[in-house]
Order: structure tokens, then C-alpha cells, then sequence
């Protein structure tokens, strides 16, 4: 497998102050992390950054260059400002090639726009999925075909096309349903109802005007 690559460097600033600072010119401060390692901060150009995650997505191993040494990591969480959604700071996970990792990953329905059976409604009930396996067969996401689902049939976690990898754990019930294909509900009897009551209800008035006339 070839990991996409990513400059860091290692970062010297701390507070808040200095870490602003970073932000406003476009880099990022970030930490990476490993099992029983002390933790190693460190910082990334947003442009360098959004180029790469763009490729890699949010479950793909990459390898972060820092000084010329090679670190395998998971990009494990994005902190973003919840109103701006700026990015804020970076969670990289260090990897043991040889050491099986927990991570979720999203879970893509092909052809969703194009299935056969219309007019339908497809409701997504999972939209990501834990799994466990070595770095080498972390897969970008969990796919399934959806374009020939009936009303019937829901699609489980056994027809995901990681299912049938033997080199990938997946950590929740083989049965549990991805998604359902259903019938878009018929109007309402009492909406059609309330729509003739007002269709009606000015001849009414006009005939009890005419009365008292």
C-alpha cells in the first residue's frame, strides 16, 4: 500500500496567543499521539494539509514527514470552530504497521440516485461503521450497491463489501440494516378533507350573508 505524504514540522508554540498566531497564517497546530509514546506536537500548512486529506479522506493511512523521518498515521479527529467550521487543531494517531487499529469509516451507497424502483424513498440508517484490522488493509470506506434494493429487503452490514474481507474486523451485528427502501406515503385523507372544508366554506358564508339580507 502507498500512504499519500504530508510536511509537518515540529512546533515550538504554545498558549493561546502563539497558537492564534499559527491560525492566522494559515497553519495548523496539531499533535500526534501513539500507544505508550509521549505525545509530539507539531504543525502543517492548511493548504498542505487540505491537499492530502482531500486524497486520503478521513481513514487513510498517511505518511507524515517531520525532519525527514517517517510517521504512519490516521488522522484521528478534526477540531473545527463550530461556527466558522475552521479548522483548529489536528489529531494524528501514530501506527504500528504490524498492529491492528480501531477506526471508523464511512459507509457509501452507490448508485443511490439511480435506482430502479421508483418512486421510492431510501432512508440511511448507518452512516459510518467501526472496524479493526493492520494500517496495510484500512480500507477508504465501507460500499454497497443500492441501485436494485426493493421495498422488502433492507440492506444489512453483511452486504457491505467489506463483509467478505477477511483481513477486516467489523465491530457490530452482521444483521444490523444500512438502509431501507420504502414507498413515499399517499396523502392524507384529513389534509384532502380540510382542503375541500376551505374550498367550501366561503360559499357557505356568502349563502348566510344572502339569508340575512
Amino acid at each position: 500500500m502507498t500512504a499519500l505524504k504530508m510536511q509537518v514540522e515540529k512546533r515550538e508554540e504554545i498558549g493561546k496567543n502563539a497558537i492564534k498566531k499559527l491560525r492566522k497564517d494559515h497553519i495548523i497546530p496539531a499533535v500526534i499521539y501513539g500507544k505508550g509514546e509521549e505525545n509530539l506536537n507539531v504543525k502543517i500548512e492548511l493548504s498542505e494539509f487540505l491537499r492530502v486529506s482531500r486524497a486520503a479522506g478521513t481513514s487513510s493511512v498517511l505518511d507524515l514527514d517531520l525532519a525527514g523521518e517517517t510517521i504512519p498515521v490516521i488522522i484521528k479527529d478534526i477540531h473545527r470552530h463550530p461556527v466558522k467550521d475552521q479548522i483548529l487543531h489536528i489529531d494524528f494517531q501514530k501506527l504500528n504497521m504490524h498492529e491492528k487499529v480501531r477506526l471508523t469509516i464511512p459507509i457509501v451507497l452507490l448508485n443511490r440516485d439511480s435506482i430502479r424502483l421508483q418512486p421510492s424513498v431510501l432512508t440511511q440508517l448507518l452512516d459510518q461503521i467501526e472496524i479493526e484490522c493492520l494500517p496495510a488493509h484500512i480500507p477508504g470506506s465501507a460500499q454497497v450497491d443500492v441501485q436494485d434494493m426493493d421495498f422488502a429487503t433492507p440492506i444489512t452490514v453483511k452486504d457491505l463489501d467489506i463483509a467478505s474481507d477477511e483481513n477486516i474486523n467489523i465491530l457490530r451485528d452482521l444483521d444490523d440494516a444500512v438502509c431501507t427502501l420504502s414507498q413515499p406515503a399517499a396523502p392524507a385523507e384529513d389534509e384532502e378533507a380540510d382542503e375541500a372544508e376551505a374550498t367550501e366554506a366561503p360559499e357557505a358564508t356568502e349563502a348566510s350573508e344572502n339569508q340575512m339580507e
